[in-house]
């Protein structure tokens, strides 16, 4: 597996994972998982990140223990979404410290995670679908937003940048994106109601997106279209840093959904501020 605009740490024989070029600086501490490295066994082989997949609790916690251990973070600390797709994005404050990990979580629905708090790390969960990595080193604002089609034609990276103008003070001049390891157009074949929920997005020309297929389906990127939906939000396009790494291709390092059908574990994407 190579990659041009992203960084591998590590080694496919122990613990792997991928940096962002643009995003760590010292104070900013962002990795996305590769199934290489863990404690997990069978289809969650062996870096699964997920507690509620069906893997065993105390393996999936051993996981976020190397991982952590690794970036030098606290996984007592982190915070976890609850992802079912949607456009609801949680400002995460104290109370929420370690909600998914050492407490339990009082929320649901909740597909995207902003706050300014030191040392704690936030928590998306992929396989396949898009992770989003938001960093604006002068409000100190973080934020991990995940986006699958449904969530990318809701504008999730658009209203995500939204609230940490709002909430925070950003200014979206400001603000570094990471696009994470997600499937590309080379794999993601889509139909007809998908290309017809990217139509309400009337600045992005869906021949942007959309590839035309003799089936009649279309291979669908992503990639591009969040980016456009960033740029068209104020990120500068020298901010955004975009995967060349397909999930979907590279099955044997990334959990995949639609590789694996659907039997597989689950990806992580984590950012912090020191």
């Amino acid at each position: 597996m190579k990659t041009k605009n992203l960084q591998l740490v590590g080694s496919a024989d122990s613990l792997l994972y991928v940096t962002f070029p643009n995003l760590n600086d010292g104070k900013c501490i962002s990795a996305f998982t590769t199934r290489m490295g863990g404690v997990s066994r069978g289809k969650y082989a062996s870096f699964n990140m997920s507690f509620t997949n069906g893997d065993n609790e105390k393996t999936v916690r051993e996981n976020y223990n190397i991982l952590f251990s690794a970036l030098g973070l606290d996984p007592e600390r982190a915070v976890l979404s609850h992802q079912t797709h949607t456009d609801n994005i949680r400002i995460v404050t104290e109370r929420d410290i370690g909600k998914g990990i050492a407490v339990q979580r009082d929320y649901k629905d909740v597909d995207g995670l902003i706050t300014n708090l030191k040392d704690v790390p936030l928590v998306t969960q992929f396989a396949d679908c898009v992770p989003l990595l938001f960093y604006d080193p002068k409000a100190e604002v973080i934020a991990a937003s995940h986006a699958g089609w449904r969530g990318t034609v809701q504008e999730i990276g658009r209203k995500t940048v939204e609230k940490m103008v709002s909430h925070f003070g950003s200014n979206p001049g400001d603000i570094k994106v990471a696009i994470a390891p997600s499937i590309g157009k080379c794999c993601y074949e889509v139909d007809d109601p998908v290309l017809k929920g990217f139509a309400t997005l009337d600045y992005i020309p869906q021949s942007a997106i959309f590839t035309p297929k003799e089936n009649g389906r279309y291979m669908l990127d992503l990639w591009t279209a969040n980016k456009l939906i960033l740029e068209n939000a104020g990120i500068k396009n020298e901010n955004i840093c975009v995967t060349d790494l397909c999930t979907c291709c590279n099955s044997q390092f990334f959990h995949s959904h639609r590789a694996s059908g659907g039997n597989r574990g689950n990806l992580a994407a984590i950012i912090a501020i020191k």
